[in-house]
Parts: C-alpha cells; structure tokens; sequence
C-alpha cells in the first residue's frame, strides 16, 4: 500500500513540475509573434534606406557634398528606362519601387513621370509592385535645373516606398 501511495505521489510530482514547465515556456515565448513583427519592420526601414543610398539612386557628390538619403531624380529617369535588366536578376529584392514628390506640392505631384513629361511630374513608379507590405521613408529628390543660364540644384521633399515580399 504504501509503495502504491509513492507511485501516486511521484507521478503528481512530475506532473506538477510539467504543468509548471510548461507555463514558464509560453509565458518566455509569448513575445516571439511581436518581436519578429518588430524585427521585420526594423527591417523594412533599413532596406528603404539602403535602397535609397545605393549608388543606382543616390545623389553622390553630384550636388557639392555626399548627402544621405537623396535621390537623384536625372538617375531615377535613367534607371527607370533601363529597369529591366535590374528585375531580371532580382536585385534588389524587392517587389516594387516608387517615389513619390510631397513638397513643395503643385498641380504635377499625382503625374506619373514618363521621358516625354519629365520633369513635369511628380510621381515615378521604377518597379510596379507585385503584391507584398509597402514601408516608406523620407528623402531628398534632387535634380539640375537651368534657370536663366545657370545650372542649379533643385531638391525636393518626396518618399520612396519600397513593397518588399514579406
């Protein structure tokens, strides 16, 4: 009888110690879902901004000093003509690319850029996007501008939204 009553004992034991081990394990990871959410926005943004940066898109030192997170928009055009070489070898990794002019805003902001209205829009679509989530982020869109026999720097605030396949 008594080792009977041991039996008992010891199988409420470990059954015990299980339950307990197995609420410790969900509470440890009921935060798996939100960080990798976390995760992959933090990731989002840091592509947005490398694509931004890349040389195909950035402005360089074509506008005096090296700037950060400008585009240049004589680039963008360029680039735009020629994309298909970039999307067969999928190299950006990323399921559409378009910038978007937002100051200073005019009657031109909503155009979509094509070669024969550059540059009298404001929205330039270089990959169209192929279904996924979409991050922006803000940048400089700069470009030359000949004003009365000068050649100047005209920058403009505009988004880049990057649709990336998640």
């Amino acid at each position: 009888m008594k080792i009977q009553q041991m039996a008992f004992m010891l199988i409420a034991v470990t059954l015990f110690f299980a339950l307990v081990g197995l609420f410790v394990v969900t509470i440890l990871f009921s935060n798996v879902k939100e960080s990798a959410a976390a995760l992959e926005e933090k990731n989002a943004l840091l592509l947005v901004s490398r694509i931004a940066n890349s040389p195909e898109f950035s402005c360089g030192e074509s506008f005096g000093t090296s700037r950060g997170n400008c585009i240049d928009f004589d680039k963008v055009m360029a680039l735009k003509e020629d994309i298909k070489k970039y999307s067969q070898v999928d190299f950006w990794g990323v399921s559409g690319i378009e910038i978007a002019r937002i100051y200073p805003s005019d009657e031109n902001s909503e155009v979509l850029c094509t070669v024969e209205n550059y540059p009298e829009c404001g929205r330039v679509k270089i990959i169209e996007a192929g279904g996924g989530t979409g991050v922006s982020n803000f940048v400089a869109l700069c470009k030359k501008e000949y004003n009365e026999g000068v050649v100047d720097n005209k920058c403009d605030l505009a988004k880049i939204i990057v649709t990336y396949r998640g």
